[in-house]
C-alpha cells in the first residue's frame, strides 16, 4: 500500500468516528486498519490519535494533517472524475454545510431531489449556525447567508436575504399594529438571548438612536423565535425564508413594510477556491441556483 491510501484510511477512520466502521466501510478488518494508521504515524514522526479503549482525539497533528488529508483526496477524486467523460454522471460523498433555520427549512428537501436526480452522489450533510473551516472540515459546499468577507471562497448567490417584521394575528387583535418603528420600543419583541446583528432590526430613530427592543421572551435560536411569534408571544424580525407559508396561510403578518429596510445581506452556496473541483459540488450548486432563482420560492408569499 502506498502513501495515498494509508491517508485515505485515516480519513476513513476519522469520518466514520472510529477503527472498526472505517474497517466495514474500506473491507478491511479492524487490525488491518489499526497497523495502517500507526505505520502512518511512524512515517511522519508523530501521533496523530490519542486513543483509548472507549474513545480517540486527534491530536493537534492531526488536526492538520486531517484538513489538508481531505483537501488532497478530495483533489484526487475530482481529478479522476474530470478525466472522464464530460458528461459522465456525478458522484461520490458531497459534503455540505447549511445553518440550522435554512438548511431544515430548504436545504434538507433541496439534497433529497438532487439524489433522485443524481443516484450516485451520496450526501453528507451537517447543519450547524457557527461558521466553520471548508477546508479543514472538508466541505464541499456550504450555503451561508451573510456578507461574505472571505475571498478564498468561491461564491454564487441564491437569493437575497432578507428579513420581515412579523406578528400573528392574535397579538395585533390585542395589542393593534405599530404605526412606525418607533411605536416597538413599547411593545413585545422577539430577541435572541445573546450578542447578535440579527437584534439589530434596522430601524432607528429621528435623532439616529438605536432603537431599544425588548420583551418578555428571548431564546437562542430563530426557530424558537419563530414558534413564539406564532403563539402570539410578540413581534419578530425573521427570515423571509422561514416564515413564507405563515404569511400566506395568514398565520404570520407582515408589519411595517414600508419602512423595512433593505437587505444587507445574501443567501450563497460557497465552496473553496483554487485547485480542482468536485464534479458533483459544481452541478449541486447549478442545481441550488437553477432552484431559488430568479425567484425565491419564498418571495411570493411574502410579497403577496
Amino acid at each position: 500500500m502506498d502513501r495515498y491510501s494509508d491517508m485515505a484510511v485515516f480519513v476513513a477512520v476519522i469520518e466514520q468516528k472510529g477503527f472498526s466502521p472505517a474497517a466495514r466501510l474500506l473491507g478491511m478488518t479492524h487490525s488491518a486498519v489499526s497497523k495502517r494508521v500507526s505505520q502512518l504515524e511512524q512515517r511522519l514522526g508523530t501521533q496523530l490519535l490519542v486513543r483509548t479503549t472507549r474513545s480517540m482525539r486527534l491530536t493537534e497533528a492531526g488536526e492538520a494533517y486531517i484538513g489538508e488529508a481531505r483537501r488532497i483526496l478530495d483533489a484526487i477524486t475530482a481529478l479522476e472524475q474530470g478525466l472522464g467523460d464530460s458528461a459522465q454522471e456525478p458522484r461520490g460523498v458531497l459534503r455540505i454545510s447549511a445553518s440550522n433555520a435554512f438548511g431544515q427549512r430548504h436545504i434538507v428537501s433541496a439534497t433529497i431531489d438532487f439524489m433522485r436526480a443524481h443516484p450516485q452522489v451520496q450526501i453528507d450533510l451537517t447543519l450547524t449556525d457557527q461558521m466553520i473551516d471548508l477546508v479543514a472540515s472538508g466541505t464541499h459546499v456550504a450555503i451561508r447567508s451573510a456578507s461574505l468577507t472571505d475571498s478564498s471562497l468561491v461564491a454564487r448567490k441564491l437569493a437575497l436575504n432578507e428579513r420581515i417584521v412579523v406578528a400573528s394575528p392574535s397579538y395585533l387583535a390585542a395589542r393593534g399594529a405599530p404605526r412606525d418603528p418607533g411605536d416597538l420600543e413599547a411593545r413585545d419583541c422577539l430577541l435572541l438571548n445573546h450578542e447578535t446583528r440579527f437584534n439589530d432590526w434596522g430601524y432607528r430613530s429621528p435623532t439616529g438612536r438605536r432603537l431599544k427592543l425588548q420583551g418578555a421572551f428571548a431564546c437562542n435560536t430563530v426557530e424558537s423565535l419563530h414558534a413564539a411569534a406564532l403563539a402570539g408571544v410578540g413581534i419578530a424580525r425573521l427570515p423571509a425564508f422561514l416564515i413564507g407559508e405563515d404569511v400566506e396561510a395568514g398565520r404570520l403578518t407582515p408589519i411595517l413594510e414600508e419602512y423595512r429596510p433593505p437587505a444587507e445581506s445574501a443567501i450563497y452556496a460557497v465552496r473553496p477556491g483554487g485547485g480542482i473541483t468536485m464534479p458533483a459540488a459544481r452541478v449541486f450548486i447549478d442545481f441550488l441556483v437553477d432552484r431559488f432563482q430568479p425567484v425565491p420560492p419564498w418571495q411570493a408569499r411574502t410579497r403577496g
